[in-house]
């Protein structure tokens, strides 16, 4: 698909620089997390699609030196969660026993205001940047001075707005996990009756990883595959940042994940590459519908610290991902093993 690069007209308003929304039937509801520490599994190594075992960070904790706005390919790391990590550790006597959990996976969207509720930061507030679907974290921007002074466990309060969000004027478009103040401040236009969305890069559905076969689009993320060399450098992937806007073409997520030729899904990156086969950086869908309506955009500063004014996005640039720069670094491939002799061959057998 080809993004449009005229200059439509603004869309008609709900509030200065939006689509017009369902905003007065929508329900404000509190939800809370706490700050998540980072779990390791038995085994300390991460196996990745090029052979190599490695050790590096992963989920959860509070990530000092990555926010939303900063390239997200090429670090020293494996699903790096910008910002700080949410889980709701709670236990109801009612429901699942991760009901908590699963309410704030499912009631936080991109663009929710988050405020800290205790320790030292008490009162300060951040910016819901993602939700990361397995393990189950939901992501939190804050300034980096805020950022040195949290800790695991401190708990943060989530204005929840945007659950049963429409676009009154493209009932065929799906909004998901989305805040009304995103799309008004996003830069959405329309023209002939099409809905055209800022984005900074377009992922083709045949690139798409983990998170399929799974029903989780309004609790979660699915990922990019970066492998194929040809088609990461044809798409520019290598230049993703997170909190960058994607649009991948192909793709339904309405009820889970799927390929499906006629649609398009727009979404935000929430965390970085990874090594691990089928892994990459990760989507959160926003909005999805038929290709004939929703059309991406590309401008290069559609990314959510540009959109809310959060700071400035570091400029887009290809890197090397981790397995080209440790490339060095022999792959563990086994010494070739004879093959099995059968019981019946003889000598005989073996000089014929």
């Amino acid at each position: 698909m080809t993004p449009l690069r005229t200059s439509p007209q603004r869309l008609a308003p709900d509030r200065p620089g939006g689509p017009r929304l369902n905003r007065e039937d929508l329900v404000i509801v509190s939800v809370q997390g706490q700050i998540a520490h980072p779990v390791a599994g038995t085994a300390p190594y991460r196996i990745g699609h090029d052979g190599v075992p490695r050790v590096l960070p992963g989920t959860g904790g509070i990530v000092l030196n990555r926010r939303i706005g900063d390239l997200c390919v090429g670090l020293a790391g494996d699903h790096i969660e910008p910002g700080v990590s949410l889980h709701n550790n709670s236990r109801e006597i009612v429901g699942p026993r991760d009901g908590p959990n699963t309410a704030l996976m499912t009631y936080a969207c991109v663009g929710n205001v988050a405020e800290v509720l205790s320790g030292r930061c008490r009162g300060q507030r951040g910016l819901v940047t993602g939700k990361h679907g397995g393990v189950n974290h939901v992501m939190v921007d804050f300034p980096t001075p805020v950022l040195e002074k949290l800790a695991i466990g401190d708990r943060i309060g989530i204005r929840s707005h945007g659950l049963g969000l429409r676009l009154l004027q493209y009932p065929k478009i799906e909004v998901l996990n989305c805040d009304p103040a995103l799309l008004g401040r996003w830069g959405v236009l329309e023209q002939d009756g099409r809905l055209h969305v800022p984005v900074t890069h377009l992922v083709p559905a045949r690139l798409m990883g983990s998170g399929l076969g799974k029903n989780t689009a309004w609790r979660g993320d699915y990922d990019i595959q970066l492998a194929d060399r040809p088609s990461r450098e044809r798409w520019k992937l290598t230049s993703l940042r997170f909190g960058d806007m994607v649009a991948i073409i192909g793709a339904d997520v309405r009820r889970g994940p799927i390929f499906r030729e006629s649609r398009v899904t727009i979404g935000v990156i929430v965390h970085g590459d990874s090594t691990v086969a089928g892994h990459g950086p990760g989507v959160t869908p926003l909005l999805t519908g038929p290709a004939a309506c929703l059309r991406p955009l590309l401008r290069p500063n559609a990314n959510l610290a540009e959109i809310f004014q959060v700071r400035r996005a570091v400029p887009p640039r290809p890197r090397r991902l981790l397995v080209e720069r440790d490339a060095r670094r022999p792959s563990c491939v086994p010494a070739e093993a004879p093959g099995p002799r059968l019981a019946f061959e003889t000598a005989l057998a073996d000089d014929h």
